[in-house]
């Protein structure tokens, strides 16, 4: 379906619901737009089911770039059934810990495990980058094992540690910088996620494993431990 969100806005939906495959049909989708150089391309935003494009109504506008967008939709329809992209497979180091992440122990008692089955179950999924938004760099990953989700704060904190590790249902995310956040905190993540040379280390459609690491290797790789 595509559909216009206002003036310059069009979005385009590839399904209902969240699929596995997703990910990396939209990124897809998402790299043909941009590799047809349209001079009236402005911004490009994937979600979990949708993508977004935002044109200059200047140069064109909606029933125009509709037109040229529809062929591209139309393929990404009719190849969605070829073999998947895998996408980059990344490796995320985390301090899994009461000490940086705050809510682990709750999580722990809230889903009638022990820490280390929480930390366990988190680390044995291979998650897809579904989106990418509320912060530069921040990824929402998808998706945990049910019998570790958990709703987000009612009361979400003021200050989230950059690195720090969450889970938001059965989303997981790491904080790329310090922010507000009411995710379930349960670890930290001593690798950068943004930098204003390289912008954001993950993409839409990227693989990410957490790999569960001792304090001491946290501390040697440049985590730190901030309350």
């Amino acid at each position: 379906m595509i559909e216009a969100v206002s003036e310059d806005t069009i979005l385009i939906t590839l399904a209902e619901a969240i699929e596995e495959s997703l990910p990396a049909r939209i990124a897809g989708l998402a790299d043909n737009i941009r590799s047809a150089g349209s001079p009236w391309l402005v911004d490009i935003v994937p979600s979990y089911t949708t993508l977004m494009v935002v044109y200059d109504p200047l140069k064109i506008d909606f029933r125009q770039a509709v037109s040229e967008l529809r062929p591209l939709v139309t393929l990404e329809n009719t190849c969605k059934r070829a073999p998947e992209v895998k996408g980059r497979l990344v490796e995320l180091p985390v301090y899994y810990s009461t000490e940086t992440g705050p809510d682990l122990q709750w999580l722990a008692s809230e889903c009638g495990l022990e820490c280390e089955d929480i930390i366990r179950k988190h680390s044995a999924v291979e998650y897809r980058v579904h989106a990418l938004g509320f912060a530069p760099g921040f990824a929402f990953m998808g998706q945990v094992d049910p019998t570790i989700a958990a709703p987000r704060k009612t009361s979400p904190r003021k200050r989230v540690p950059a690195g720090s590790v969450g889970i938001a249902n059965r989303q997981t995310a790491v904080y790329p910088q310090t922010s507000p956040g009411g995710w379930q905190l349960i670890g930290r993540c001593p690798t950068p996620l943004f930098d204003q040379n390289s912008l954001s280390l993950l993409r839409v459609g990227d693989r990410v494993r957490f790999k569960a690491i001792s304090r001491e290797a946290f501390l040697a790789a440049g985590g730190e431990l901030t309350p």
